[in-house]
C-alpha cells in the first residue's frame, strides 16, 4: 500500500529520521567536526536500513541541524538524488521583538524558506511543514506564498504540523496544491488518536486530548500521517522504568517478548505497532545512535498480527477496551 507522500516521490520509505538531536547544543556556539561525523555515521546508518527520507525544522539546534547536513551533503553530493528533505517552519524563539510565538505571516514563511534553503545549501525542498498551528494564520496568505514558493522551484510539496482537521480543512479550502502530511504525537504510549474513535459518544472517555476525526480526516484525503515522539523517548525498548506504571512495564516486558516471537528488535515493534494501522502512519524516529537506526528500519519488514496489535494496546492502556 503506498502512502500519500509515496504518490508524490518516487521511492520513499515508511520511516523517516528526524533530525532534531544533530548539530550541539541548543545555542548560537558552532558545530564542530564531531557533530559532522555523527550525522555521517547516522545518515549511514539510515540508508543502510533502507530509510531515505530526513525531517529537520528551521529551529533545530538553533538552525545547525541543517548546517551539519549540509556538510554531509558538501562531502557526498550523490546522496541528494538520493534522499528526500522535509523541513518545518513557523516557530519563533523569544527576541526582543516579542516572547516565543508561531507566525504563518507570509513574510516569515517565505523568509523561513530561504534561510532553510541556505542552511541546507541545497536549491529546492522536498516538503514544507508548517510546524505549529497559528491562532493568527491569514490562510489566504499562507495559500499565496505557497504558491510562489512552488512556482519559484523551491518547495516541491507542502504539509502541516500538529493541526488537528478542522484547521487542514480551513487552510485547504484555500490552497491551490494539496497538503500532504500532518506531523502529529502517536505512539504505544501516546494512544489518544486511537482512544477518541473507540470512545465517541462516551462521557468516560471524551477527554483525550486529541481531536476527533483527525485520524480519519487524513485517510480520507490522503494526507499523510507522520508520527514525532514515535519511540516514546524508549521507554518500552529498553528506557528506565523506575518509578513508572505497573502497565508501562507490563508492556516494555509484552514489547521484549514480542521481539523474539518476531525475532526482531523491540525498536521494530513499537513502531510495528503504529505501522499496523491501516493510516499508513509514518514514525519519525529520533535517535542519533547508529545502531538504534539499525534496529529500528527492521519494522519496515514487520507485520503483527491483529492479536498481538491489541494485546500491545490494551497493554499500553492500563485497562480494558469499553
Amino acid at each position: 500500500m503506498k502512502t500519500p507522500i509515496q504518490s508524490h516521490f518516487e521511492s520513499v520509505s515508511r520511516i523517516t529520521l528526524g533530525c532534531m538531536g544533530f548539530g550541539g547544543d541548543w545555542d548560537s556556539s558552532h558545530y564542530g567536526s564531531e557533530h559532522v561525523t555523527q550525522m555521517h555515521n547516522a545518515l549511514d546508518a539510515a540508508l543502510d536500513a533502507g530509510i531515505n527520507m530526513f525531517d529537520h525544522a528551521d529551529i533545530y539546534r538553533m538552525g545547525k541541524a541543517e548546517q551539519v547536513f549540509a556538510e554531509v551533503l558538501k562531502q557526498r553530493p550523490e546522496l541528494r538524488q538520493k534522499i528526500i528533505l522535509q523541513s518545518k517552519c513557523g516557530i519563533r524563539f523569544a527576541d526582543e521583538n516579542g516572547p516565543g510565538r508561531y507566525d504563518f505571516s507570509a513574510d516569515w514563511i517565505r523568509t523561513s524558506v530561504e534561510n532553510i534553503l541556505k542552511r541546507l545549501n541545497i536549491e529546492q525542498l522536498d516538503i514544507l511543514l508548517l510546524h505549529r498551528p497559528d491562532p493568527l494564520m491569514q490562510p489566504e496568505e499562507v495559500a499565496k506564498v505557497f504558491e510562489e514558493l512552488l512556482e519559484a522551484g523551491k518547495v516541491k510539496q507542502f504539509g502541516v504540523s500538529n493541526m488537528h482537521h478542522y484547521q487542514m480543512d480551513y487552510l485547504r479550502s484555500y490552497l491551490p496544491m494539496p497538503l500532504v502530511a500532518n506531523q502529529l504525537q502517536m505512539s504505544l504510549l501516546n494512544h489518544q488518536w486511537l482512544d477518541e474513535g473507540m470512545t465517541a459518544g462516551m462521557a468516560s472517555g471524551s477527554d483525550t486530548h486529541f481531536s476527533p476525526g483527525t485520524v480519519s480526516y487524513c485517510q480520507l484525503h490522503q494526507i499523510q500521517l507522520q508520527a514525532w515522539g514515535c519511540l516514546a523517548n524508549g521507554l518500552f525498548s529498553g528506557g528506565d522504568l523506575s518509578g513508572q506504571p505497573e502497565n508501562y512495564v507490563q508492556t516494555a516486558e509484552l514489547v521484549s517478548r514480542l521481539a523474539a516471537e518476531y525475532q526482531t528488535s523491540r525498536e521494530a515493534i513499537v513502531l510495528g505497532w503504529l505501522m499496523r494501522h491501516p493510516a499508513g502512519i509514518q514514525p519519525i524516529i529520533g535517535t542519533t545512535n547508529p545502531e538504534r537506526i539499525k534496529e529500528c528500519g527492521k519494522a519496515k519488514s514487520l507485520l503483527l498480527s491483529r492479536n498481538h496489535w491489541y494485546e500491545l494496546f490494551v497493554s499500553a492502556r492500563g485497562y480494558k477496551l469499553p
